[in-house]
């Protein structure tokens, strides 16, 4: 069964001004469908046909960069799109108490994360993750992800280039601005935290 783009969860003009329809344009509809295509031509007909997109990526991990990259990279655009939203929504209780015993506060946390993403050097993502009842910020640099990982991941912020250059060019801190204080889905966070499990890509 081969793997499809993610839809977007959201009309293509949600995100302006922050993430405008022409970034989506290409970054959904072309960066994000070239991942897939790679990743299902790379898995046709091999021991990996039919698995889900975590276990390929498990699977590949170490073993095929290739595949790896294109399979990471597809579900972690996949897990971006969703951790948006047209309007920034309400974290649950839960998850509010534990972003303040960790962090001190939602206001501390959108520091924190503003400061590594800024920091990053060059492609990656950065992450709020839970381990063991913890939050804690994660980066992986390029195409890697916590898909296969012993974290739950529970946002993630794309920081390669193509995510905002259109809309701000090399202005990655402006591009995390908007994202942090106006179009994060704290609601997806606080259901991946209830579920307690990786976030699954859909099949």
């Amino acid at each position: 069964m081969a793997f499809k783009l993610t839809p977007l969860p959201y009309a293509d003009t949600a995100l302006d001004p922050v993430i405008s329809a022409e970034t989506l344009s290409y970054h959904h509809g072309k960066h994000h469908q070239a991942y897939i295509d790679k990743t299902n031509a790379a898995v046709e007909g091999t021991d990996n046909d039919g698995k889900s997109l975590e276990d390929v990526i498990a699977a590949a991990r170490g073993s095929d960069k290739g595949l790896f990259n294109n399979a990471a990279q597809s579900y972690n655009h996949g897990f971006y799109w969703h951790s948006l939203a047209e309007d920034t929504t309400a974290a649950s209780d839960e998850l509010t108490s534990l972003i303040n015993e960790a962090f001190g506060s939602v206001d501390d946390l959108k520091t924190k994360l503003a400061e590594k993403g800024a920091g990053h050097f060059a492609s990656g993502w950065v992450w709020l993750a839970e381990k063991g009842g913890k939050l804690s910020i994660e980066e992986t640099h390029d195409g890697d992800t916590l898909a296969d990982s012993d974290f739950n991941p529970l946002l993630v912020i794309d920081l390669w280039e193509h995510a905002y250059y259109l809309d701000h060019q090399n202005k990655r801190p402006a591009y995390l601005d908007g994202v942090l204080n106006k179009k994060l889905n704290w609601a997806f966070a606080s259901d991946n935290l209830a579920r307690g499990s990786t976030w699954k890509y859909p099949a």
